[in-house]
């Protein structure tokens, strides 16, 4: 198989009163991730650090400027055929501005935490939501699919079973 090099992405979930911002990506044609409930975040530009991809698309997408977020771990995606993408994973807790009435990208909802996995999410966004959750120290986290399967799954570089995992079953 050829290699492919690897893009930086950040992707950030800001949280108030027990909920998520999440953003249901329903207004691009061709969109991995259409229709499905993501963070807000996107694809680095030209010598942006991860912290300068954060702000200017939390921004670009919210309307808000973030003054408290904190880095939670480094997600890799491996999408078989496709350019791997490093994720940088952040949540946030404070900011300021007003939220945008529209996104470009999709439509932006606050949803109770408790309710999110019920969403259309992509089964290793359960994963690092469930670490969230759970306050799990910094982690790399390595999510390999072929296509919308989600075929490996690598938490600290240990393999992890989804299944047990997000039914509390297993441990680290």
């Amino acid at each position: 198989m050829e290699s492919k090099k690897g893009s930086l992405t950040t992707l950030c979930h800001l949280e108030q009163d027990g909920k998520w911002l999440m953003m249901h990506r329903i207004k691009k044609e061709h969109d991995v991730n259409r229709d499905k409930w993501i963070g807000v975040g996107g694809h680095a530009e030209a010598y942006e650090s991860p912290e300068d991809c954060l702000l200017r698309e939390v921004e670009e997408e919210t309307g808000l400027r973030l003054t408290s977020y904190r880095f939670r771990g480094l997600v890799t995606f491996v999408l078989l055929g496709e350019e791997t993408q490093y994720m940088c994973l952040y949540t946030a807790d404070r900011w300021e501005g007003k939220m945008a009435e529209t996104c470009r990208e999709g439509v932006l909802e606050w949803v109770e935490k408790e309710r999110v996995p019920s969403l259309n999410l992509w089964v290793g966004d359960l994963v690092f939501f469930r670490l969230l959750q759970l306050d799990y120290p910094f982690f790399s986290l390595k999510l390999t699919y072929d296509k919308d399967e989600l075929a490996e799954c690598v938490l600290d570089g240990r393999p992890l079973d989804v299944g047990r995992f997000l039914k509390g079953e297993e441990s680290f």
